[in-house]
């Protein structure tokens, strides 16, 4: 992943630098002119622009095949920015009910400036039924967390057309190497940097990218008010990260459905939850969105009982690490009711099957022999 066009002629240096200045000489100070940037903003602050930033920015971007992208300290951050540059008093936003729980709580808590949230979902169809004329915004996970659902992202695309609103799509499960979700008609995709982009459990980051030099051009202000950019080393560590992103994820994808039809075969485990199973109602939508024919390095799974048997699996594992997060080099299982679901409301718990025995798996770079005799020694000492 070479995209960030940077290149020294002095030096032969073909890696971007890591820029640590928060300040920079005016760019014309001989005539007294601005010289404006690609963006039409002036470059005089690193909490608003800064080039090993703009270097990963560029990446992200051709990876998309996207107009621009912009970087954000996390996730949420690139989240808050798409809200607020965006939403006014009156206006109504659709969010899929499986989706990152601190999403919807951020969503939600703006209905004390006369927005609306509905929660909808968390089925393709139930979800286009939300989408009405009225409708802002609609906010969409290619794969949701933490039973990777695939949405059909093209047909909510679709719809979002029809009544004019602007579809955000949060591209982490599936990265750009599986889906890019702007050919399909979504106005921004999103991910966050610190899963599989960064890919090394070391960078906390979150990245957009989109078409539209109107919009772009909002999200940066708000970027710039929110004081919520990308820090330069973050970047750095990303363009490292980007650079490996094909093979990592690869491997990833390979392992995920290994170790899932593995655990289909376990007497202690319930189901299994990943679109790349032959069995599961989202291997069609899987098949027709993603190239390489790959499906993600996250599964999850319920292990026959309750609390006490899942979190019995959790505390076993050894080569796998009990933790939350996912997408980097270490394979983590974690506990999905206490850690991205739990500001979900009980009832959209049930409603989701998000119960006591659920486990979720996010595959990293292990043997997978290694893997799975830890998960069978794990699975062993439940009774």
């Amino acid at each position: 992943m070479h995209g960030h066009d940077y290149y020294d002629p002095e030096t032969g240096a073909f890696k971007v630098p890591l820029y640590l200045s928060t300040i920079f000489e005016h760019p014309d100070r001989r005539t007294g002119e601005t010289r404006k940037s690609d963006r039409g903003f002036e470059q005089k602050y690193s909490r608003e622009e800064n080039p090993t930033v703009r270097g990963f920015e560029k990446v992200i971007a051709k990876l998309e095949q996207a107009s621009a992208s912009l970087a954000f300290s996390s996730g949420m951050g690139s989240m808050a920015a798409i809200y607020l540059s965006t939403l006014s008093s009156g206006d109504n936003i659709v969010v899929t009910k499986e989706s990152y729980g601190t999403t919807q709580e951020l969503a939600l808590n703006l209905s004390k400036f006369g927005i609306k949230t509905t929660l909808a979902g968390p089925e393709t169809e139930d979800f286009i039924e939300k989408i009405n004329q009225g409708v802002s915004l609609v906010v969409v996970e290619t794969m949701t967390n933490p039973q990777v659902r695939v949405a059909d992202v093209r047909a909510i695309a679709k719809r979002c057309k029809e009544v004019g609103a602007k579809l955000v799509v949060d591209n982490t499960f599936a990265t750009p190497l599986l889906y890019k979700p702007l050919l399909d008609g979504a106005w921004v995709t999103l991910h966050s940097v610190t899963k599989y982009i960064a890919g090394h459990n070391d960078v906390i980051g979150g990245v957009i990218a989109l078409d539209d030099s109107m919009d772009l051009v909002d999200l940066w202000e708000f970027r710039r008010r929110l004081g919520s950019i990308m820090g330069p080393f973050e970047a750095f560590l990303s363009l490292r990260g980007v650079s490996t992103l094909k093979v990592r994820f690869e491997a990833q994808c390979a392992s995920a459905l290994a170790i899932a039809e593995f655990l289909q075969d376990s007497p202690k485990v319930e189901e299994v939850f990943y679109p790349g199973l032959k069995s599961s109602p989202y291997h069609k939508t899987a098949q027709k969105l993603f190239a390489e024919k790959l499906y993600g390095g996250l599964l999850s799974f319920k292990v026959k009982g309750g609390k006490k048997e899942a979190l019995e699996v959790l505390k076993r594992v050894n080569v796998i690490k009990p933790s939350p997060s996912l997408g980097g080099t270490e394979s983590l299982l974690n506990y999905p009711i206490t850690s991205a679901s739990k500001t979900l409301s009980p009832a959209v718990k049930r409603e989701l099957g998000i119960g006591d025995n659920l486990l979720r798996l996010a595959l990293g770079l292990e043997d997978i022999e290694d893997l799975k005799e830890d998960l069978s020694q794990a699975l062993a000492r439940v009774p």
